[in-house]
């Protein structure tokens, strides 16, 4: 029961409450306590963090942080694989002569994220594009691999084409007494082409192969005397005249720096010397161009 203070007649008279009157005072009772309980809510979170979300965020931290880890090292990655990139096609395929690889991007873009603590959407691209960045890194590592595979190939038979050169004296501490060229005939006494160079020495010094190769049973001309002729594949032969001896058999296949006979003075010759000759596909060139060491 209820009363309600009547200022006309001065006292309290009894006030009778509908029904539809106690619920609107209840259902403002109840909003008000929602509305209270909201905002003594929103405060707290506002104000307090809880442990939970403590240890969330600590989490969130760390994995930012390893992120960032490993962004720095797939870039330093990136920098190595592009440095051996510009190293295989500027320096070892130039020397192998060999032609760079084709259609490859010589540029690893870096990987640069903004990283929002309170975004975890953030986190989860960071993510992705490190993901795409290693496969990026995956493809390029497995084209260089590749490349390798071919350079070392292409080493093995440049092995074999440099042992094949001509490359040093077949004697040791040369002298030339007569160049490759035009030159007054020492017996013939004529101007005559000279088509290799002529060494001096004492009889039966050394003579040595200037590059691997397979003693020939071909004849070097006459004249030539006791002759040492050797095939080295790749174009290249090489005859050693005016010997005293022999000392391989033809099919014999000899080293570079091999003893193959012995300096003298047999044919056409009227003294003890080499005569020395390099020839290139067919043709007599100056030896003196092929003394490398």
């Amino acid at each position: 029961m209820k009363y309600k203070f009547n200022h006309k007649s001065l006292s309290f008279e009894r006030e009778n409450i509908t029904i539809k009157k106690r619920l609107k005072q209840l259902l403002t009772y109840f909003l008000t306590g929602i509305s209270f309980a909201f905002v003594t809510i929103l405060i707290y979170n506002n104000l307090f963090t809880s442990p939970k979300e403590k240890q969330l965020k600590r989490e969130l931290e760390s994995t930012l942080l390893k992120i960032e880890e490993l962004d720095r090292r797939v870039n330093l990655l990136s920098n190595v694989l592009r440095g051996m990139e510009e190293k295989d096609d500027n320096l070892y395929r130039t020397l192998l002569e060999s032609e760079p690889v084709k259609n490859r991007d010589r540029y690893i873009e870096q990987l640069n994220i903004n990283y929002d603590y309170s975004n975890i959407q953030s986190h989860a691209n960071a993510l992705n594009e490190l993901s795409r960045k290693i496969d990026i890194l995956t493809a390029h590592s497995q084209t260089q691999l590749s490349s390798y595979q071919e350079l070392w190939k292409l080493a093995q038979k440049k092995d074999a084409i440099y042992a094949s050169i001509p490359a040093i004296s077949p004697v040791k501490n040369p002298q030339v007494v007569s160049g490759f060229g035009m030159r007054y005939h020492p017996i013939y006494k004529i101007l005559r082409r000279h088509t290799g160079i002529d060494l001096i020495g004492r009889k039966g010094t050394p003579i040595y192969a200037t590059a691997d190769g397979i003693v020939s049973s071909e004849n070097a001309g006459s004249g030539y005397g006791t002759t040492v002729v050797i095939n080295h594949g790749n174009g290249y032969k090489t005859v050693y005249a005016h010997l005293s001896k022999r000392t391989v058999k033809s099919g014999k296949r000899v080293k570079r720096g091999e003893v193959i006979g012995l300096m003298g003075s047999t044919g056409l010759s009227v003294s003890t010397h080499l005569h020395y000759e390099v020839i290139k596909n067919g043709n007599k060139v100056n030896p003196i161009h092929y003394f490398f060491a």
